[in-house]
């Protein structure tokens, strides 16, 4: 690579592919919940690709100090929904929520198939393309995961609770709503304690190798 992935350069891609996958993240959200009949997030003028309508303006800071800082955390604007106008209010809502991690997990796919196309034809495209697919892949495997944690207020605590039965679907996500949130950002604010790293590095590894393969 003609520059150094600690610089510049590096942390500029990571900080725009990394708000990218966020605005899709949240877009994919808001078309599967209109698409079931919440117009919430069209009337809110969520269902567009336009990444300013998703970006939260402190996330988004966050994320641009936290980059070129050496590691990445930021947030979008959540997607409210209301899943009593959804055709199938349970598992509408369940796909809705789902169709935000999913569509990391396609996002990363495709920068897979472009990094792919760039090594057989030796280089199309030029090393900056090739860093942008490779920084794609690794960025929205790690959101396609760390949204899975089932831990307030991440889709994984919704999918887990739309999974229970009801009594316990309510408790489970109060209790998200106080403590569960507080142990994800202690997980996610004590990098030193590498638990997130061993959480979630184990299923990393297999996806990237899976798309990319161990050779890349």
């Amino acid at each position: 690579m003609p520059f150094d992935p600690n610089g510049f350069e590096f942390k500029l891609i990571s900080f725009l592919v990394i708000c990218l996958s966020i605005a899709i993240h949240e877009f994919a959200h808001a078309k599967f919940a209109d698409l079931a009949g919440d117009d919430t997030p069209r009337m809110l003028g969520r269902v567009t690709l336009n990444p300013l309508k998703h970006l939260d303006p402190m996330g988004t800071l966050f994320m641009a100090i936290t980059v070129f800082s050496g590691f990445g955390i930021g947030w979008g604007k959540p997607v409210p929904m209301r899943p009593e106008r959804m055709k199938n209010p349970r598992w509408d809502h369940f796909a809705a929520v789902a169709a935000g991690p999913i569509s990391n997990l396609l996002q990363a796919s495709i920068y897979a198939v472009l990094l792919r196309i760039i090594m057989a034809t030796g280089g199309l495209g030029g090393p900056y393309l090739m860093m942008i697919c490779l920084t794609g892949v690794f960025i929205n495997v790690s959101l396609f995961l760390f949204n899975l944690i089932p831990l307030g207020p991440l889709d994984g605590h919704w999918l887990l609770g739309l999974l229970m039965p009801e009594k316990y679907r309510i408790q489970w996500y109060r209790f998200n709503q106080g403590p569960g949130t507080l142990i994800l950002l202690l997980l996610v604010l004590l990098p030193g304690s590498g638990l997130l790293g061993q959480l979630i590095g184990p299923f990393h590894d297999f996806f990237t190798d899976l798309l990319i393969g161990k050779s890349l």
